[in-house]
């Protein structure tokens, strides 16, 4: 636990005085003075961290000893005729009814020798995210570029806010299909069906809606959800409400999540979510774009997920090329080939 390290927003954090692999942490209102890092799979793993050191530092701080990624292999869970043939699955339970969209993924794996450490600081230099996070403990270690805010938690003196940011529709040139805009307003209405129970009653709202956004090498439609918080919900509520993120599932919610788990028996850290919590503020990502390790389950392997939203009018060859689309410029990063 000493040699915990998370950094996110400015914000780097060293010297952990607390380590929990349970929300059990948040289920109580928390002193603003404290500083929490907390990190949760797509399967619901969690890591929650209080920080006793909390420096600002625009970078994280460089490693005494990195070791140069280079020549890097990668060997993905599902080949192009495979994943095509996922596609077509999900096409073929929303025509039954089952679902309406499904976001299909896929790992990219590594038995490289990766220092994710530098890789992030590679990462922050030629490919700077707005939620882009650190993190290593002896559970996970994170490298995350992710353009993806979950959500964020603001407050005032009488008040908290949170807003959930969620991404759907990805182009090379800022031009966007009707399938794109139709998957972005389902989700924005799963993210307004998740966060009003939190909130109180007709607070919720959304403030923007099929935002476009740039990012290296792409262009991303992005709405607001936003609502009032009641004063009595916790963040462990906040986060076991909301897990794992509409935008990374589909919707339904439920539906979604169980045709997932027919081809897909392991997302880990890809698709779930890093954030910190302090001063009564919080921000949270969607840990997409994100390179992973689990040293628990596979201590010598490095994973990189990438995926597309699937709806009725989802073509399979073009959703394949959307995965190479949104892992291309990190692969190349992590190579050392931009």
């Amino acid at each position: 636990m000493a040699d915990a390290l998370f950094w996110m927003d400015g914000y780097q954090a060293s010297d952990a005085v607390e380590s929990f692999d349970t929300l059990e942490p948040l289920t109580r209102t928390l002193d603003e003075r404290e500083f929490w890092a907390v990190v949760g799979s797509y399967e619901g793993d969690w890591q929650v961290v209080r920080f006793a050191r909390v420096e600002s530092r625009q970078h994280l701080a460089p490693d005494a000893n990195p070791i140069v990624n280079k020549k890097l292999q990668w060997e993905s869970t599902f080949t192009r005729e495979q994943y095509k043939s996922y596609v077509d699955e999900v096409r073929e339970e929303i025509r039954r009814g089952w679902v309406y969209q499904v976001n299909a993924c896929r790992l990219l794996e590594s038995e490289s020798q990766i220092n994710l450490r530098h890789l992030f600081q590679e990462i922050q230099l030629g490919h700077p995210a707005p939620a882009s996070a650190y993190f290593k403990n002896d559970r996970f270690e994170i490298a995350s570029a992710s353009p993806e805010t979950f959500f964020r938690v603001e407050s005032s003196s009488n008040a908290r806010s949170i807003t959930a940011s969620p991404i759907k529709g990805t182009s090379r040139d800022g031009k966007f299909e009707e399938k794109d805009s139709a998957e972005n307003v389902m989700i924005v209405d799963l993210m307004r069906n998740d966060i009003s129970p939190l909130c109180e009653l007709g607070s919720v709202e959304v403030p923007r809606l099929l935002g476009v956004e740039e990012h290296p090498g792409l262009f991303h439609l992005v709405s607001d959800v936003r609502g009032n918080l009641k004063a009595s919900v916790t963040f462990e509520e906040i986060l076991t409400r909301l897990s794992p993120a509409g935008s990374i599932t589909g919707a339904p919610k439920s539906s979604a999540r169980e045709v997932i788990s027919r081809f897909e028996p392991y997302r880990g850290i890809y698709c779930g979510t890093l954030g910190w919590i302090h001063g009564g503020r919080a921000h949270f990502s969607v840990a997409i774009r994100t390179f992973f390790k689990d040293f628990l389950r596979t201590p010598s392997k490095t994973y990189f997920g990438t995926g597309a939203g699937i709806t009725w009018g989802s073509d399979a060859e073009r959703e394949w090329n959307e995965t190479e689309l949104k892992a291309e410029r990190l692969m190349k990063i992590a190579s050392g080939t931009v």
